[in-house]
């Protein structure tokens, strides 16, 4: 229990990330799940200044509830806290933008098809396209046999076939890039989902085990004395 001081009670993820999962205030406690599990522990608690705590055990744990049952709402009432401040980092871990991810690893020609791809599939890219493919072709018409291409304008097709051989790998680029966005957002969200599901299955185990010593103690109390 924290007496005075501030603690942070932390974790290591399977990214080799510290993970903050509690900073209790004073008067609150932590280390609980273990003790009524009797596992090791799975966080790390740094004080981050001059701390005051006082440790306990099962044994006095079950003296306090003994002689004031209210106490053990108390205790819920913390793990249910802990409870939603799991669920918080879920969500919160579940936010990872990743197209922030592919743009850190991204090199510059990679952002350069993007770019092109953007480009070329806009209506922009379409009216200016067409406007200009119109200009060039009534230009030429209109000179005659002065005209430097011609009907059929050879030199013109010569031009948007260079063009679409070109366009035609950068825009597959681009559509790579996207797939792997793709598969590394459902990376994520497996990831997330894993590590939610085992967070909750934890609290429910340790929700579990506080309602049956809660029951004990409800039996001690109701035995006559």
């Amino acid at each position: 229990m924290l007496v005075s001081g501030q603690v942070s009670v932390s974790t290591v993820d399977e990214d080799q990330q510290e993970v903050v999962v509690a900073e209790p205030m004073p008067g609150e406690f932590f280390g609980f799940a273990s003790m009524f599990e009797e596992t090791p522990h799975h966080t790390s608690a740094i004080a981050l200044v001059e701390t005051v705590c006082i440790e306990t055990d099962r044994h006095d744990i079950a003296v306090l509830i003994e002689r004031k049952p209210h106490a053990g709402l108390d205790i819920l009432t913390v793990m249910a806290r802990q409870v939603h401040a799991t669920q918080e980092l879920a969500r919160s871990r579940s936010m990872r933008n990743p197209n922030e991810v592919i743009e850190e690893e991204s090199t510059f020609g990679e952002r350069l098809a993007d770019a092109v791809a953007r480009f070329g599939g806009s209506w922009f890219f379409i009216i200016a396209f067409g406007l200009a493919i119109v200009t060039y072709s009534s230009t030429n018409i209109a000179l005659g046999k002065s005209a430097w291409d011609p009907y059929p304008f050879i030199l013109l097709n010569l031009f948007l076939s260079m063009l679409a051989a070109i366009q035609a790998p950068v825009i597959m680029m681009s559509q790579n890039r996207q797939d792997t966005k793709d598969r590394l957002r459902g990376e994520l969200d497996y990831d997330v989902n894993r590590r939610a599901e085992s967070e909750i299955q934890g609290l429910s185990r340790k929700l579990n085990l506080l309602g049956e010593k809660m029951n004990d103690i409800e039996d001690l109390l109701r035995q006559p004395r």
